[in-house]
């Protein structure tokens, strides 16, 4: 490689550098704040299913929403990305969404895909599956009112036994350098079953008008936001993959300009060394 090659790479790689400097800059700035809003939202979460894990054990003959059913029919809720750049973090959730998959289609269980994020959706795609992308858009920075209109027609479908069990396959925010792909059960509801943390133990509430009065209004938005949580959560750990994967390509950008420079120094130095030896030899000639 010429010492004009190597200065035009140089170049590149610190033009690279620049711009995955800024994208972790930017990942940064939008980690704190998803991070923010998830740890918001998981204490609420966690109160919620301990106060409706008591009442649940509380109520006898069910819920329409805590059937347990013969499966038929399953639906996954699988989270990625919109875009790349950010790691392994796209790959390892759409292995665990396949596996999960194929676990049902062997035996002989129908399987649609509610798919977040286009690698998702290009996913599931090249499977071949009933897909709905309704969600799709909602990756990264979820919005509360479309998730929760996806997640009523989810339970109306469970209602109405068109669907016989929902899970969810997302990535959980652990910190900023560990990102969990988990699967969860959605529907049936049980109670204490979310990735965000135990719930406490139940509590002998006194209720009124009565528990089922009080499920029948709130536990659907309890579903629903348990949706809306698993969705932050993933736009989370995507935001901290794609500012730990910036900050490694800046790192190797850096590294790779000390090497570029240092081949760059001997390349010179061996030029003006043979460019002296030329003059020497033309003088010792004369």
């Amino acid at each position: 490689m010429s010492l004009r090659e190597i200065k035009q790479r140089i170049g590149s790689v610190k033009t690279t550098q620049k711009i995955t400097s800024a994208m972790k800059l930017v990942s940064s700035a939008k980690l704190h704040r998803a991070q923010s809003a998830v740890e918001g939202v998981r204490p609420y979460q966690r109160k919620l299913d301990s106060i409706f894990s008591a009442f649940i054990s509380g109520l006898s003959g069910g819920n329409a929403y805590t059937e347990k059913r013969g499966l038929g029919r399953v639906a996954i809720v699988a989270v990625a990305s919109n875009s790349t750049m950010c790691g392994a973090f796209n790959s390892n959730i759409i292995k665990l969404m396949r596996s999960v998959a194929d676990e049902y289609t062997t035996r002989g269980i129908a399987v649609e895909l509610y798919v977040v994020g286009k690698k998702m959706a290009e996913a599931a795609k090249k499977m071949g599956t009933v897909t709905d992308d309704s969600l799709i858009a909602q990756a990264g920075s979820p919005r509360y009112t479309a998730v929760a209109d996806t997640a009523y027609s989810l339970m109306e479908r469970f209602r109405a036994k068109e669907l016989d069990r929902i899970e969810l396959v997302y990535t959980s925010y652990v910190s900023a350098s560990r990102q969990q792909p988990v699967r969860e059960l959605f529907l049936p509801f049980v109670a204490g079953t979310s990735q965000n943390g135990p719930a406490s133990m139940p509590v002998d509430y006194i209720v009124e008008p009565g528990i089922p009065q009080v499920l029948k209004a709130l536990l659907p938005k309890v579903i629903a936001l348990r949706l809306y949580t698993a969705l932050l959560d993933s736009a989370t750990a995507e935001h901290a993959a794609r500012m730990i994967a910036m900050q490694v390509a800046t790192e190797n950008a850096t590294d790779l300009i000390s090497e570029l420079t240092l081949e760059y120094n001997k390349g010179r130095q061996q030029a003006i060394t043979s460019e002296l030896q030329d003059i020497l030899s033309g003088s010792i000639g004369e």
